[in-house]
């Protein structure tokens, strides 16, 4: 990568952060073009699928400006967008630059191993949505890439090894895909709650964790039992790993600065955590480097890192944009009159996601298309917290059966297994007995539930 592109992909960051903390829609415009500039042209070179989608959805804003059907408004907020997401990811990202600093993250897989098989498998998702809440796309690089270490370290192969990477790499994946459904650092909350003001966090915790719940128990008896060899081959610790206290508190101390945020502002949970990451990253390597110039091209060098992920996601909030802009006002018109009416469309657009996504289209593309549509259903009647329910389960299923997803795409490589093996063969069975419970539950919260209340 260039040192022009070491510099401006940090700076299109840090331009962001200051347009989201003045309001400034055209600040975060500019800081949208100079990403897509760095993308395209000073930036390290993209992936192939991240190179064909932002060039897709620049031709597609092309094409609708020449026919006249996108405004400047529609431009300047497809820009604002690309920024936001793009920034959100690379501020997130921030806390990679941690995990290098911690005995305890290097060796996760013998801390997390230890105790009762049986309670293995959600011991392992609820670490990995844990971890992902704060560390994002990170947490699969790190317990991915540990896992890899760990296996090559003690001469771990052929069907143990085979044992050891579907148990921990699916359980790891299942985790990360709860993050949607229970974390304000998700990118599709971020991405909900941007296109609706008046839907947060909070609201949609409940459900959020009513579907986790389906989803945790549902692996958990189908996954245990081939925890049980795995434990029988860990490295017992006699103590926690050094630094594990120190780590805590940082982790903590993040949750305590984006809280604060929260009740001084009017800041969302999403944008909080774009504030309070990078900073207590930043602070605590300088802390403990104590050098300017280390830290910054550490910083740099990490948020340049993630250009292809910052590209999918800066991409896919201009198609968002772009599309929702030229579908009719009234195309959903009378769609959400009744309850059933609801349900039809929430089961859709929750099925519409894993179904797209086993085609190779992202969730985070398909999840803008329908965030940009909700304001006219909100219109129509439509409550905007269970319609924002089904979407964010779709998310999380997505995330499992996507094989061109960056959670996916980065399991195969570390694990040496076909994306399709992971996406499918060894989800395939669990998302089709989770679906109908999902359905049911949807059912529930949005027929059932407001009948009785």
């Amino acid at each position: 990568m260039s040192a022009a592109g070491r510099w401006l992909l940090p700076l299109a960051v840090l331009l962001e952060l200051i347009a989201i903390c003045m309001s400034s829609t055209q600040l975060s415009a500019i800081s949208g073009v100079l990403f897509i500039f760095c993308f395209l042209c000073v930036s390290h070179p993209l992936q192939t699928y991240a190179r064909t989608l932002l060039l897709v959805s620049l031709a597609v804003v092309a094409w609708f400006s020449i026919r006249g059907e996108l405004g400047a408004d529609r431009l300047i907020k497809a820009s604002a967008d690309a920024a936001f997401y793009a920034a959100f990811l690379a501020s997130l990202g921030m806390m990679q630059c941690l995990v290098r600093r911690f005995e305890v993250l290097r060796r996760i897989h013998d801390v997390l191993l230890g105790g009762r098989a049986i309670w293995l498998y959600p011991k392992y998702a609820l670490v990995s949505c844990s971890i992902a809440s704060v560390l994002s796309f990170g947490m699969m690089s790190l317990l991915c890439g540990s896992l890899s270490e760990t296996l090559r370290e003690r001469g771990i192969s052929g069907e143990s090894r085979l044992q050891w990477l579907r148990s921990v790499l699916i359980s790891t994946l299942r985790g990360f895909a709860l993050v949607p459904l229970v974390a304000p650092t998700s990118v599709a909350v971020a991405i909900l709650t941007r296109e609706l003001p008046q839907l947060s966090w909070s609201m949609l915790l409940p459900y959020g964790l009513a579907a986790s719940v389906v989803l945790v128990v549902v692996g958990w008896i189908l996954e245990q039992h081939r925890f049980r060899q795995v434990s029988s081959e860990r490295v017992a610790l006699e103590q926690w790993p050094s630094g594990s206290l120190q780590l805590l508190g940082l982790v903590l101390i993040v949750f305590v600065v984006m809280a604060v945020i929260v009740a001084l502002t009017d800041f969302k949970v999403s944008v909080a955590a774009m504030m309070a990451v990078p900073s207590v990253t930043v602070l605590y390597m300088m802390w403990q480097e104590r050098s300017v110039g280390v830290v910054l091209k550490e910083s740099m060098t990490q948020v340049s890192s993630m250009n292809n992920e910052m590209a999918i996601f800066a991409a896919s909030a201009i198609l968002g944009v772009s599309i929702s802009s030229v579908i009719p006002a009234d195309a959903l018109s009378g769609l959400a009159t009744s309850a059933g009416g609801m349900w039809v469309l929430a089961v859709v657009g929750m099925l519409s996601l894993p179904l797209l996504s086993a085609i190779g289209v992202i969730p985070i593309t398909v999840l803008s298309v329908q965030a940009g549509l909700l304001p006219q259903l909100i219109a129509e009647g439509m409550d905007p917290l269970l319609i924002s329910v089904a979407l964010v389960i779709g998310f999380s299923l997505a995330m499992m059966l996507s094989p061109f997803g960056p959670a996916v795409m980065l399991l195969s490589r570390f694990g040496q297994v076909p994306r399709r093996v992971v996406a499918f063969r060894w989800n395939g069975v669990f998302v089709l007995i989770v679906v109908p419970l999902l359905l049911a539950l949807l059912a529930l919260e949005i027929i059932v539930l407001p009948a009785i209340l």
